[in-house]
């Protein structure tokens, strides 16, 4: 009697829906778990007051990201965006204290992020001048203008508007209301991302630029587009802080260059792998702020908090340039 043992045809496809449901909710899977072993030593992660804080924390860093993760996508680094965002948190502050309203205070903030993301992109795509190099300069500069327009010290909002209502309002007594245009904005950027024909290109030009010029795609344009949005995002989330702080402070920039690299090179760890893509970055975002917030109820060190963040941005870039180099050994062999 001989056994029968499925056909490998056809248990190929089953194992490729598996590898890619995998792929696809591994981070989301990890997310579930890590609240609810904490929650289980520590309920106070998911009371109201911690929930509404935490999602607070999680609609500004979202935003701060999200033209980032296209920058990173497209082979690209921005590690101005922080500064940028410090620079937009201290105009903003500045302008209402000299007596202007938020209507101004937000639009020359917005402004000031989508000319430094201008500059930085004619600088990289126009130039061909290193990203990296670039984007420290600008950097640089953000924090210093941020540091004088406050003379280095914080400047205080005695009225955190419209925007201070949106963040601190909950609805259903643990989402504040500000994670509602959040979503919507990140629904977006997931649809041109995802469908649409410029979210291909993205993707395209960072496994080889040269390819896609030939076919005609105005590369230096769509690559100055991208910087400069990530300029706007980081100018939004600086206009966020200013209403969640009620202030403007010249060094807030700096925790979050590390973690912004963390949440988009850990987020581009699911879906498509070694991809930064706007699912990814809004998971590993979640993720990150339960990490921290429920080491902190843990009563986990500064310094522990820190490795572990540091060995998540390690695996993340790890993994993104493994599935860089694999695709590109794949390519070249499937060109022979």
């Amino acid at each position: 009697m001989t056994m029968a043992y499925p056909d490998p045809a056809f248990r190929r496809p089953r194992a490729r829906k598996l590898a890619r449901t995998i792929t696809n909710l591994w981070l989301v899977a990890v997310l579930v778990l890590l609240t609810l072993a904490i929650s289980s030593v520590r309920p106070q992660l998911v009371e109201s007051t911690n929930m509404i804080s935490m999602l607070r924390s999680f609609s500004i860093m979202a935003v701060m990201v999200l033209g980032l993760t296209w920058v990173i996508a497209a082979g690209q680094i921005d590690v101005s965006f922080m500064q940028v965002a410090a620079l937009a948190n201290m105009m903003t502050a500045a302008l209402l204290a000299h007596g202007y309203g938020w209507s101004v205070a937000i639009a020359v903030a917005l402004g000031t992020g989508v000319l430094a993301g201008l500059i930085n992109g004619w600088l990289v795509a126009a130039l061909r001048l290193p990203a990296l190099i670039v984007t420290i300069a600008t950097a640089g500069i953000c924090a210093s203008a941020a540091a004088a327009l406050g003379k280095g010290t914080v400047i205080r909002i005695a009225d955190a508007g419209p925007l201070g209502w949106m963040l601190n309002t909950p609805v259903l007594s643990i989402v504040p209301v500000i994670v509602l245009p959040v979503a919507v904005l990140a629904l977006a950027a997931w649809y041109i991302q995802e469908r649409l024909t410029l979210g291909r290109y993205i993707y395209a030009m960072a496994q080889n630029e040269a390819a896609v010029r030939s076919v005609g795609v105005p590369v230096t344009r769509l690559m100055i587009l991208l910087f400069t949005l990530s300029g706007l995002c980081a100018a939004m989330a600086g206009v966020m802080l200013a209403a969640s702080l009620s202030s403007g402070q010249p060094t807030i920039g700096g925790p979050f260059l590390i973690n912004g690299l963390t949440v988009v090179l850990l987020g581009g760890m699911m879906v498509h792998v070694g991809k930064p893509n706007i699912l990814g970055t809004l998971t590993a975002t979640l993720f990150l702020g339960v990490l921290f917030s429920g080491a902190a109820l843990l009563g986990l060190p500064d310094y522990q908090r820190q490795i572990i963040q540091g060995v998540l941005l390690a695996l993340g870039l790890g993994v993104a340039t493994w599935a860089g180099r694999h695709h590109g050994s794949r390519g070249g062999e499937s060109e022979k």
